[in-house]
């Protein structure tokens, strides 16, 4: 096979999901961006975290809000909880690997806040533990999740929400949740600044 034939596949593969995402989870996405400006709109912040892939997609969607995503805007509070290497490793070294985020979680987290977390191709003990924290301080969760993780959904409240990527390969559910998360910022901006004229 050649390799140009082999990178048409891959385009075509991951176009494929994006339309069955699209038809599966253009409501999930409404609801969970309503959520997220609801919640900003009351003096909430957003708090993001995720493993591997996910951890660098809770960093882009973060500096997306604090920064800004497509136009000049104030910046929107927003934490991620993958990004500081010295807190993560002091965590881990002083509890355990799976209260990493759920302690910054316990600590950090106040009335309001929102939790998104990218899950990736696994139910992660520590992802589990973050949900389970924010169930405790009645947070609202979203979780950007694939078949791989869909079992961190049993863990939710009422309150939350569940995106789920119609795929069990981590690197296709990793395609979806980047597209996601540009909905999430884009209908976040609309919805707190209206729109762009």
């Amino acid at each position: 096979m050649s390799l140009q034939l082999r990178i048409q596949q891959h385009f075509q593969q991951g176009t494929d999901k994006l339309r069955e995402a699209h038809d599966m989870l253009a409501n999930p996405i409404a609801e969970a961006a309503e959520a997220l400006a609801g919640a900003l709109l009351q003096g909430g912040r957003i708090l993001a975290c995720g493993n591997g892939g996910g951890a660098a997609l809770s960093q882009y969607f973060v500096q997306a809000l604090v920064n800004r995503f497509i136009r000049e805007r104030p910046g929107l509070p927003a934490i991620c909880l993958s990004a500081n290497a010295t807190q993560l490793t002091g965590l881990y070294q002083n509890h355990d690997s799976a209260s990493v985020y759920a302690q910054q979680i316990r600590t950090l987290s106040q009335p309001l806040d929102v939790l998104v977390i990218f899950g990736g191709d696994a139910e992660a003990a520590n992802l589990r533990e973050a949900i389970t924290a924010a169930n405790d301080r009645s947070l609202t969760v979203i979780l950007l999740s694939g078949e791989q993780s869909a079992g961190l959904a049993e863990v939710l409240n009422s309150e939350s929400y569940e995106i789920r990527a119609p795929s069990r390969h981590s690197h296709r559910c990793f395609e979806i949740q980047v597209l996601i998360c540009h909905c999430l910022c884009d209908l976040i901006d609309i919805q707190i600044f209206g729109e762009e004229l």
